[in-house]
């Protein structure tokens, strides 16, 4: 055989091997972007950019902090000017023990929430405010300041004891609940006890704080 023979042979045989495998599927030769661990849309975004990205229309909710036991829904709508809120806009959070931590706060717009953005730098950012979702609004309770705090009940008192305490306040009695939180000074047992309007429960706290429920005597707080 000739030299040009056997080259063009060789030749032959690199031409059949380049040649697709014919019993591999046609899938295997697409094209790798359709292999690719990337989202197909990227508008999708991940959860987090989606629980961050603020809506165009409806509701928007954000958390004040930096609050402290003094500040009042007043000082946060002022501090907020401009954002067209009532106090029905604004919901404390407390601690277990019932000291304000935060403050809910729902926007009627996305534009109102820009502008208490920018009311907050303004101002030089006396109070730090962040996004949250309406989830974290709903589970807020609502005391609007209808609703009292009694601290220091006797360990041995009953509900009966907690109605002679309030006599002469028009409350509601089914809505009293007494439990036991602890604190610095230890275990104190304490009641929640709601009002039908604010007047009512700021007279209760005007006329029963520091007063005595048996032998023990009774710190009063409004929630608002």
């Amino acid at each position: 055989m000739s030299q040009l023979s056997r080259a063009a042979m060789k030749w032959s045989r690199l031409m059949e091997t380049a040649q697709p495998n014919r019993r591999l599927p046609s899938t295997f030769f697409l094209s790798p972007k359709l292999f690719s661990t990337e989202a197909s849309d990227s508008s999708l975004g991940s959860a987090d950019d989606q629980f961050f990205r603020i809506p165009d229309s409806g509701s928007v909710y954000g958390r004040v902090n930096n609050i402290t036991k003094f500040t009042t829904k007043s000082d946060i709508i002022n501090v907020l000017e401009g954002c067209n809120l009532n106090p029905h806009n604004l919901k404390v959070e407390y601690t277990r023990t019932y000291l304000p931590k935060s403050m809910m706060v729902e926007f009627p717009s996305r534009s109102a929430y820009d502008a208490a953005v920018k009311s907050i730098n303004r101002k030089g950012r006396l109070f730090n405010m962040i996004r949250a979702d309406k989830a974290q609004w709903d589970i807020t309770t609502p005391y609007d300041g209808k609703v009292i705090l009694l601290q220091g009940i006797p360990r041995n008192a009953l509900i009966d004891d907690v109605e002679r305490f309030l006599s002469g306040c028009h409350y509601d009695s089914s809505s009293i609940q007494m439990f036991v939180r602890p604190t610095d000074q230890g275990p104190i047992r304490m009641a929640l006890v709601r009002f039908p309007s604010q007047a009512l429960a700021m007279h209760a706290y005007i006329t029963k704080n520091r007063g005595f429920c048996l032998n023990n005597q009774i710190t009063l707080q409004v929630l608002h």
